[in-house]
């Protein structure tokens, strides 16, 4: 099994428009492996990029029964392509299966699309039909959130009752960073989207294997492999916190892929000292690495 010493950050490729030209002799060779892993287009790009982190997070192992979250979009048919694909030559076995959680806020021709496309690519597919608004409490209003929760409540009850032991999501980097900054601004803490989560309620884990890969290029891999993919129309999501922060971090950041990568990677490179917080922590304190406390 490689280990994270065997997968540098360094040599993770970005999209041409993410990569300027370096300013130190040191940045050279991670530009010249993102030009050339660009050059070779996004579908190279993507799929490199999910092996590194399917490789350096131990995501999938012998025997693993993976569910899919299938909603039709760009993210979650990358995923399934790209994963379907892998099964062919990765060193492990693992079974594959997509779920498609319908709602009164999606396009009922979606789900024959899934079932074709996903057909296609040997990946047995389901759609399951849930009324979110309908479950809303008295008093309480539809947002994302909601809708977000009850959608993994199913996906949960499916898998367990099935016995898929791991939920694959089409989470990409943007998300993870969005999700990051979201809970410094909004929550006052610093917490994010674990590439590998293990369930403590629940003999479950998620993965999400587009950890590393950009929106954009996630946007182009559906250009190359000539799919059609489907968009949230809901009107809660317009005026999300998300899409807010979203803009923050591309003033911040400049759309720089290099510069996302780093506020990634600062999750894992915490140093308690310098943190208030951080008294709190003991030398002995089991400290959670890759969804896995130690």
């Amino acid at each position: 099994m490689s280990t994270d010493a065997d997968w540098p950050m360094k040599k993770i490729p970005e999209s041409p428009a993410a990569a300027p030209a370096p300013k130190d002799p040191a940045a050279a060779p991670a530009n010249r492996e993102a030009r050339r892993l660009a050059a070779k287009g996004p579908v190279s790009a993507v799929d490199k990029l999910v092996e590194v982190a399917l490789r350096r997070y131990a995501m999938i192992e012998e025997g693993d029964r993976i569910l899919l979250a299938v909603s039709g979009g760009k993210d979650s048919m990358a995923l399934a392509c790209d994963l379907g694909a892998k099964r062919r030559w990765w060193p492990v076995r693992y079974e594959l299966r997509a779920l498609h959680i319908a709602t009164e806020f999606g396009d009922p021709a979606t789900v024959a699309s899934l079932d074709s496309l996903l057909g296609s690519w040997d990946i047995p597919f389901e759609s399951l039909r849930v009324s979110v608004q309908g479950r809303l409490k008295p008093g309480r209003s539809m947002n994302c959130y909601w809708c977000s929760t009850q959608r993994r409540t199913e996906l949960i009850r499916y898998a367990m009752e099935r016995g898929f032991n791991k939920i694959a999501l089409g989470h990409h980097l943007d998300d993870a960073v969005e999700t990051l900054l979201m809970n410094m601004l909004y929550k006052g803490e610093i917490g994010g989207m674990l590439p590998l989560l293990r369930y403590r309620k629940y003999p479950l884990s998620i993965i999400r294997p587009l950890v590393l890969c950009e929106e954009r290029q996630l946007v182009e891999y559906g250009k190359e492999k000539g799919y059609m993919s489907t968009v949230c129309t809901c009107d809660y999501g317009s005026e999300s916190k998300r899409r807010e922060v979203r803009s923050r971090v591309a003033a911040l950041t400049g759309n720089s892929g290099r510069l996302k990568r780093r506020l990634f990677e600062s999750t894992a490179n915490i140093n308690f000292e310098y943190l208030p917080g951080g008294q709190a922590f003991s030398a002995k304190a089991p400290v959670p690495v890759d969804g896995i406390e130690v």
